[in-house]
């Protein structure tokens, strides 16, 4: 919450100070996708909040409520956004998969939505609605994420492997396949005993869907480790290998986080200690990585490396500024 608080901060100081730059942030077909961020940090947040304030602090009805704040915080941010980046023509071989963070908000819904079924009651009918809205958002933000894996595979045809700060971003392909085969085991564990509840579409329902989930988990499962041995085998050898690039390295840890959990899921359904074993050595892996590259921004806050705008912006809000006083000082109104 320390984090989201910093980061919303200094976007809101950001606009404040210098609107230019902001404005420029928001239209950038590149830097723009990292924006729907922030939501993907408030969904940390919410998913946080059922696990360790329900119920000694705020109850299942303030839960349901955040989930809709984050589907409207989530649709209200990505489609502006996906406006913006149309709006605009792009080079293929520049595409890399980060450009598909701007579905990834929505594409969390399911996410989100299991985890808020944790404590909504599942007889009740908010949580058919919860699950519903998780399937359907879920899909939406697969198949277009999927889309843009398509362009990334033609790219990587096209230029070979992503060089510099973009070799941070092959490991976001690892996202999509990952997260939506982790919603679907969850989603689909969730609507056994949903639909039996309401007594809906037929007595089987509810298994049936458990087991096409798992089948589709483990399918999108071989997926995301394709990409994530993909993106790790020539990382080293295409990084550049400053500390300037270092927010970029970030793209090693959140992505991977949804394949890693299905291991645990795989272990628990097929009984199977090899997929256990394996998910705490990733896990451990992961744990590792965050530390060493929150150690890293802060060395590179420190020394200047970071969070400075480019000589080129400065100059174009100098001049800008300079010819906006010089318009004022023509007009008749400024006598």
């Amino acid at each position: 919450m320390v984090l989201f608080l910093l980061n919303t901060t200094t976007l809101l100081l950001q606009a404040i100070l210098y609107p230019r730059q902001a404005y420029r942030l928001l239209t950038d077909p590149v830097k723009g996708i990292f924006v729907p961020l922030i939501v993907l940090s408030f969904a940390t947040i919410v998913i946080g909040t059922i696990n360790y304030a329900v119920p000694r602090h705020i109850g299942p009805s303030a839960i349901y409520a955040l989930f809709w704040v984050y589907v409207t915080f989530a649709v209200l941010t990505c489609i502006p956004m996906l406006m913006i980046w149309f709006n605009k023509p792009h080079d293929l071989s520049h595409f890399t998969p980060a450009f598909a963070f701007l579905i990834f908000p929505m594409m969390l819904v399911g996410v989100v939505a299991f985890n808020v079924l944790r404590v909504v009651p599942l007889e009740e009918n908010r949580a058919l609605g919860v699950l519903l809205v998780g399937y359907f958002f879920q899909g939406l933000g697969f198949f277009m994420t999927f889309f843009y894996l398509c362009i990334y595979i033609i790219r990587i045809m096209m230029t070979g492997f992503l060089e510099g700060h973009q070799a941070n971003g092959a490991f976001v392909a690892c996202g999509p396949p990952g997260f939506t085969a982790l919603a679907l085991v969850r989603l689909g564990r969730l609507s056994i005993k949903i639909f039996d509840q309401h007594n809906l579409i037929s007595p089987m329902a509810g298994e049936i869907w458990y087991a096409c989930s798992v089948m589709a988990a483990l399918l999108l499962f071989g997926l995301a480790i394709f990409f994530f041995i993909f993106g790790a085998l020539p990382w080293w050898f295409k990084i550049h290998k400053n500390m300037k690039e270092i927010l970029g390295c970030w793209a090693l840890t959140f992505p991977n986080v949804g394949w890693i959990a299905l291991l645990r899921e795989f272990g628990d359904i097929f009984r199977i200690p090899g997929f256990h074993i394996l998910h705490v050595i990733m896990a451990v892996v992961m744990c590792i990585t965050w530390a060493v590259l929150f150690v890293l921004t802060v060395v590179a806050f420190a020394k200047g490396y970071i969070f400075k705008s480019m000589s080129e912006d400065v100059i174009k809000d100098s001049t800008l500024f300079r010819h906006s006083l010089e318009e004022e000082k023509k007009s008749p109104t400024s006598v």
